[in-house]
């Protein structure tokens, strides 16, 4: 794999069961691979990319087309069944609100847990932390128990700590519809940073918006395929449109 590549897969095709619904318990969870009769399967299909240091890739898909066992694959949390999947760099992971984080615990507090779970020395972690609650914007309620924010301001808090962490490699799934307009713009500005320093950037949303202001390249994924791999975004978003009314049609 060339040096300028980050990402790179190769006929990779991955199936798995999923339930149609979300577990609703630690038992449920762990037999979500068990065959029961609420469940259905999620694929991909013959995937081949490569993906540059430095691009910033949005994602655009209808729900269950497969974005987000995309990202699952490429953070290395599930393996393909066929095909190979090589990465070259860091890679962190902001696939859910809070994931990782101590609803007991203090904002400030996650802050030095997700840092040292992400391997960064505890004197960094601390060095880091003022800078990351400014950026958040949740000054008046760092020091208040995790249980007591939003969902909103999770993800804020989530944003805030792995753009701090310098990743080479940063996965975002369904976490940039949160934040006001100055948190957004904020977002913006650190992701190009990262970008202008050789970080690559992956985005799983629907916001088309975003994906227009951040994004120099869009994958469009339909029934575990990709349809579209472009740099014209309007193509990107047109195609999505196209992809979500032939799908609503054959439901009807």
């Amino acid at each position: 794999m060339s040096s300028d590549i980050a990402l790179e897969l190769t006929n990779v095709h991955l199936t798995y069961p999923v339930r149609k619904s979300s577990p609703k318990s630690v038992k449920r969870l762990f037999s979500l691979f068990s065959r029961q009769k609420d469940e259905v399967t999620a694929t991909l299909k013959d995937i081949n990319l490569q993906i540059k240091k430095g691009d910033v890739v949005g994602v655009l898909g209808h729900n269950g087309a497969g974005k987000s066992t995309l990202l699952r694959l490429l953070s290395g949390i599930y393996q393909p069944d066929k095909g190979s999947v090589r990465v070259n760099g860091k890679i962190s992971l902001l696939a859910s609100l809070g994931t990782g984080f101590q609803r007991d615990l203090s904002g400030r507090d996650n802050i030095v847990l997700s840092g040292a779970l992400h391997g960064i020395p505890i004197e960094k972690v601390r060095a880091l932390v003022p800078s990351v609650i400014l950026f958040s914007g949740l000054e008046d309620s760092i020091d208040k128990p995790l249980r007591t924010y939003s969902s909103g301001m999770r993800a804020r808090l989530g944003f805030s700590i792995v753009a701090h962490l310098d990743p080479e490699i940063l996965l975002f799934d369904e976490v940039f519809a949160v934040g006001d307009s100055s948190f957004r713009a904020r977002s913006k500005q650190r992701i190009a940073e990262m970008v202008n320093g050789d970080s690559t950037v992956i985005i799983v949303t629907h916001n088309e918006q975003l994906i227009r202001d951040m994004c120099t390249r869009v994958i469009c994924i339909d029934r575990g395929s990709v349809v579209l791999d472009t740099h014209n975004i309007e193509d990107a978003i047109k195609e999505y449109h196209q992809n979500s009314k032939d799908r609503d049609s054959k439901t009807k």
